[in-house]
């Protein structure tokens, strides 16, 4: 079937990262492949051949499918969903992450063929550590933006309570001293900012870097 072809091949095209077998990707893309990695780069297949090498030494990993679905598209044009787990090892160290990828496969006569792909990375919460209640209950306050945009701030246990103008009590936990995050939303953090004498003036939000 379709589906198991098209998971035969995405399997070997993400064994081929860690061996560097551009063989396999120049065989399996198609010749006007457009690639978006995980960071937003935009690639044709000569680039990307030209850029797969084999893992330097010290480094060891392999990419598994862990979650594959299908749509067709009439008989020749399949988009392809699928979540990958990465093992690393990293001179010793083990790594692992996540990646959810887009494929849209084309059939030509030659058989099935990669022609676009886009790469996210998962991302999972930081760990929490943990800072004493005296230390927690410094943020304590109202944090104001406007008259309608108003956050309360109170310690609690195991973190701060967070609650705006009518909505519901939201939990961040401490990823470092001043910066916190809420289970569940690993691409936010608010970050309290400190004057010269280390008294909180307010906080920032900032998601995906900004």
């Amino acid at each position: 079937s379709a589906e198991s072809e098209l998971r035969r091949l995405t399997q070997e095209n993400l064994d081929a990262i860690a061996a560097g077998d551009v063989a396999v990707w120049r065989r399996n893309f198609h010749s006007d492949l457009v690639h978006v990695d995980e960071e937003g780069k935009v690639r044709s297949k000569n680039e990307l051949l030209d850029e797969l090498g084999p893992l330097p030494p010290g480094l060891a990993g392999s990419l598994k499918i862990r979650d594959f679905k299908l749509a067709m598209h009439g008989e020749n044009t399949a988009v392809v969903t699928h979540e990958d787990q990465e093992h690393l090892s990293y001179f010793g160290q083990i790594l692992e992450s996540r990646w959810r990828t887009t494929d849209t496969w084309v059939k030509t006569s030659d058989g099935w063929r990669l022609a676009g792909q886009q790469i996210l990375a998962l991302q999972v919460d930081p760990p929490a550590v943990t800072l004493s209640r005296d230390a927690l209950c410094q943020y304590e306050g109202t944090y104001e933006l406007t008259e309608q945009v108003r956050s309360k701030v109170t310690c609690a246990d195991d973190g701060l309570q967070f609650q705006r103008v009518d909505r519901p009590v939201v939990l961040y936990k401490a990823e470092v001293a001043d910066v916190f995050f809420a289970p569940g939303q690993p691409r936010t953090r608010r970050i309290f900012q400190r004057d010269a004498q280390g008294a909180i003036l307010g906080f920032v939000d900032r998601r995906e870097g900004h």
